[in-house]
């Protein structure tokens, strides 16, 4: 519902959202869509494939024309005539080929491309995700599914092509001997519906691989994302061999895949074989009884070793098409994913005195929790780790609404009543956790205005060393993360991302715990001359002395309910765990 990082994001554009409890979707929805889509590019596509299959397909009969009314009588009018001929087809089959490749290849990118881009919508969808992938595996999605499942386009095109190639092979085989292309068009069938029948073991083998790649993935994702706490306590080794597991399993179902593709590659070859040796020798046999010239002979061997390249194809087509459902399921369960909070349909409300309340809310470790939080006011709250991660999960909208009980109001009116973007218009949420990115400090600052608001709000979170450390100033470049940034100087520049955006309500969840005494003391005075006067409310989760001290009072948490408010100079004075909970 309100987002920590100030992302945005838009729903899905196709279908409606799945439900909890649901089966699992079977990609066959993103397929038809697939198609679809791109039908002018598939219908362009298959139309010059086909007339390139066609085309091929008639090679062997011309050379066999050819020897019969040039070579056997030897007409040099003939042969010029025959080779013109020849010319003409093959340059019909290049030219064919060449931008019918070019059309199928364009739609296979282009569906790609709109997949990866639905993704990236649904995975920054406001309402969130309900059950949704890991970071990991939503990029492996993204980045391998996406493409995978595009190729449906492609196999469909390259079907239909190779189809219409054993329909004019068969034709002309009729046409030449009754016999032989009766064989052909019995036998063709039966070939490729025999080769269909290893299709679902292709599919459950290809969706395991993309399930375990992609769990790889995200173990890869989580273990660089947290390395540093790993190393700090000492846990890397654990984290790498969870890891080698992971690819472990990723090998594992890689090669159960790669041996259902290869058992299926070798029964297309050897039914080929097999299926070329018999049309050649029925050819042969006819042509010793002079049933066939020569030249038709050549055309019916020709046609033979020719049929094979289309059902080899179509064996392909069962593999791709394999491959593209399994991957079409995974993309199908992100862009089908039931939404955390699907949002209600009341306008931002008016400024109210009270700008946040919570009663009698329950979640988690939370046991009928009631605070406030007035407009100008600075509340601070002392609270268990998981008080503080149920509190914040419950306002960033990360909790269904079925799955906590009480009320949460922001200016009087029940948050799940009001619009997606009232909800962001009014609260902003940065969490423990700070969400930077590649990019220049400005660009992560992303507040509308001036470089002079921007710089106004560096000093009030204490961060203008970031500035003076680097003579590009606001232009100085940051890596992925922040990662060239120390861990207090992320927490600030966060912290001045949200001084800087300026939200009517604004919670913070520990943003100093990186920084030392003396910053933080600087923090504290910055963020109250900020938001402690106005229209503005804000919350801080934190054990820092030196933002309870600032704040205009401050609410004790235990067992999931307020159990002491006041100032802190009180609360310090009158009960002896609050002085040891956060006086150092």
């Amino acid at each position: 519902m309100a987002g920590d990082d100030g992302t945005t994001g838009s729903p899905p554009p196709d279908g409606p959202a799945g439900s909890p409890g649901s089966p699992p979707p079977d990609g066959t929805t993103v397929l038809r869509r697939a198609l679809r889509r791109q039908r002018a590019r598939v219908a362009a596509g298959v139309a010059l494939l086909c007339t390139h299959q066609a085309a091929e397909a008639l090679v062997p009969v011309a050379i066999g024309v050819v020897i019969d009314r040039a070579v056997a009588t030897g007409s040099t009018r003939a042969f010029l005539l025959s080779l013109a001929g020849l010319a003409v087809l093959f340059t019909v089959l290049a030219l064919a080929w060449r931008f019918g490749a070019r059309n199928a290849y364009a739609a296979v990118e282009h569906e790609a491309h709109l997949t990866r881009v639905e993704l990236a919508g649904r995975a920054l969808d406001p309402r969130g995700l309900h059950g949704g992938p890991r970071r990991g595996e939503l990029l492996s999605i993204a980045a391998s599914d996406a493409e995978l499942s595009a190729l449906v386009v492609r196999a469909c095109g390259l079907a239909a092509a190779a189809v219409t190639a054993l329909l004019v092979a068969a034709i002309a085989l009729l046409v030449i001997d009754l016999p032989v292309g009766a064989g052909v068009l019995a036998g063709v069938p039966l070939l490729v519906w025999g080769l269909q029948r290893l299709a679902p073991l292709l599919t459950r083998r290809g969706a395991a691989q993309q399930a375990a790649l992609a769990g790889a993935t995200a173990s890869a994702v989580d273990l660089v994302a947290g390395l540093r706490v790993l190393r700090g306590i000492g846990a890397q080794h654990h984290a790498a061999r969870r890891y080698a597991t992971a690819s472990r399993n990723a090998l594992d179902a890689t090669l159960r895949a790669a041996t259902a593709k290869g058992l299926h590659l070798g029964l297309v070859t050897t039914v080929n074989g097999l299926f070329l040796a018999v049309v050649a020798a029925v050819a042969g046999w006819r042509a010793l009884h002079g049933h066939l010239t020569i030249g038709e002979l050549v055309a019916v061997v020709g046609l033979a070793q020719f049929a094979a390249e289309p059902v080899q194809t179509l064996g392909f087509c069962v593999q791709l098409l394999a491959a593209a459902k399994a991957s079409a399921g995974r993309v199908a369960g992100v862009l089908e994913a039931p939404s955390l909070d699907p949002g209600g349909e009341s306008p931002a409300p008016p400024p109210a005195a009270t700008r946040l309340s919570l009663d009698d809310v329950g979640h988690g470790s939370l046991r009928g929790l009631t605070l406030h939080v007035d407009a100008g006011e600075v509340v601070g709250v002392l609270c268990p780790p998981t008080d503080a991660d149920a509190l914040v999960r419950l306002l960033t909208g990360q909790v269904p609404r079925g799955d906590y009980r009480g009320t949460v109001r922001i200016d009087g009116v029940p948050m799940e009543t009001l619009e997606l973007d009232a909800v962001r218009g009014v609260l902003l949420v940065e969490q423990h956790d700070p969400a930077l990115f590649a990019g220049s400090l400005r660009a992560n600052l992303v507040a509308a205005g001036d470089d002079d608001r921007l710089r106004r709000a560096l000093a009030a979170a204490g961060a203008e060393d970031v500035l003076t450390a680097h003579p590009d100033g606001l232009d100085h470049r940051l890596t992925e993360r922040g990662a060239n940034l120390s861990g207090g100087q992320r927490q600030r520049v966060a912290l001045a991302r949200a001084l800087a955006t300026d939200p009517p309500l604004l919670v913070l969840h520990e943003p100093t715990t990186s920084v030392d005494a003396v910053t933080e003391a600087l923090v504290a005075e910055g963020l109250t001359a900020r938001r402690g006067a106005g229209p503005r409310g804000t919350l801080l989760i934190t054990s820092s002395p030196a933002l309870l001290r600032a704040a205009h009072r401050v609410v004790v948490l235990d067992g999931g309910r307020v159990s002491a408010e006041g100032s802190h100079e009180e609360l310090a004075a009158m009960r002896p765990e609050y002085r040891q909970a956060v006086l150092r």
